[in-house]
């Protein structure tokens, strides 16, 4: 480069130096001028070519810089993600069988009560009488039955007079039975040992059986509900392994699905799973609701980030790899087959092997069978 400047410089000093010494007509100038084009053109192609040979022979030209990440041989899983809510397997609101007036409440909200317990008493001082009254015409009709049967044992009296009093007895017997079940009703009382949640009613109140009295709720035993959609029937199984986790607790918890509906749901396209758990210590409450991850697929295979994969014009999935050479690395343009993508990875089904260099920062800027180098 600096021979030909100098070259030039001389070309042009030469010219001025012969113009001073002749008194040059204006066609030999322009002669001049054209012969010294020419030769400026003619050095020119000639430094574009040594330029050119420069650069292929110089190691030190700029090469982009990038950096790699290896496919990874793992195991993969793939979760779905869905919410569903803590349901109780023993949770009802009680209702009085009968109307009345309530007149005595025994419970209290917050208190343990065990299964068949009194909880409250509806008004039942009418009853109470008539099964008084009965009792006395039974206690009668029995003494009765029983001297007119003595009489029958020994063939004294009529069978008529003994069948008589033995129906009389039976049928105060179930009057009395009947009062004493009515009575039964004017009763609420605990179909299961549990914790009282909440109770509706009051004393001097009114009941009606269309009227919730006390809420009952058992928490030692509960499940977790929800729906998923009907594209996952063929993956989701007794069974099937599920991460649930409570938001509102922070709690995380590894169970199984215990039930999968048959039954879809025309409004959504669902079905329904259920997960039990055991909840001893009560800190699960009903309707809590639960973030749901179920394990619908894994398997050990190469798992690269998603991020690096990108599609050609074609839709085909690709990604840009690394062989060495020399000092420096040459791209290649690998096609992959991908499986299913989870947290930022993907599973790749073929075209990729473990340990091979993937580029990573820096792939959108590559392309194939350049070279570049491998930042440290």
């Amino acid at each position: 480069m600096k021979k030909i400047s100098i070259l030039l410089s001389f070309l042009l000093v030469a010219s001025c130096g012969n113009s001073k010494k002749q008194s040059a007509t204006l066609l030999e100038l322009k002669v001049q001028k054209a012969t010294l084009i020419d030769q400026i053109d003619s050095l020119s192609t000639i430094l574009k070519s040594v330029e050119s040979k420069i650069s292929k022979l110089d190691t030190t030209k700029r090469l982009n810089v990038v950096t790699a990440v290896q496919a990874k041989n793992k195991l993969f899983r793939h979760y779905i993600e869905v919410q569903g809510t803590v349901e109780a397997d023993q949770s009802v609101e009680l209702y009085p069988e009968r109307s009345g007036t309530i007149t005595s409440i025994f419970v209290k909200e917050g208190q343990q009560v065990t299964k068949g317990q009194n909880l409250a008493q509806i008004d039942s001082s009418i009853i109470e009488s008539s099964i008084t009254e009965l009792q006395t015409q039974l206690d009668l009709a029995r003494t009765t039955f029983e001297r007119q049967k003595r009489l029958w044992d020994q063939n004294i009296g009529s069978e008529l007079q003994f069948l008589q009093a033995k129906a009389k007895k039976e049928g105060l017997e179930n009057n009395l039975n009947s009062l004493r079940e009515q009575a039964k009703k004017l009763k609420v009382t605990a179909p299961f040992s549990g914790i009282i949640d909440e109770i509706f009613i009051k004393e001097g109140g009114l009941a009606a059986p269309q009227l919730p009295a006390v809420r009952l709720v058992n928490l030692s035993k509960v499940h977790v509900e929800s729906d998923v959609t009907e594209s996952y029937l063929k993956t989701v199984r007794k069974n099937t392994e599920v991460e649930l986790f409570f938001p509102s607790i922070g709690k995380k918890i590894k169970a199984k699905i215990d039930q999968v509906g048959n039954f879809i749901n025309p409004n959504n396209r669902s079905f329904k799973v259920r997960i039990n758990i055991n909840n001893s210590n009560n800190e699960l409450k009903a309707n809590l609701l639960a973030n749901v991850r179920i394990n619908d697929f894994q398997n050990r295979g190469i798992v690269i980030p998603t991020k690096l994969i990108q599609k050609d014009r074609l839709d085909k999935k690709f990604v840009y790899t690394l062989q060495k050479q020399g000092n420096t690395f040459v791209v290649e343009k690998r096609y992959i087959n991908t499986t299913l993508n989870y947290d930022n990875e993907s599973f790749i089904e073929e075209g990729l092997t473990e340990n091979i260099l993937i580029v990573d920062k820096g792939f959108r800027l590559v392309k194939a069978n350049e070279n570049v180098i491998l930042a440290e």
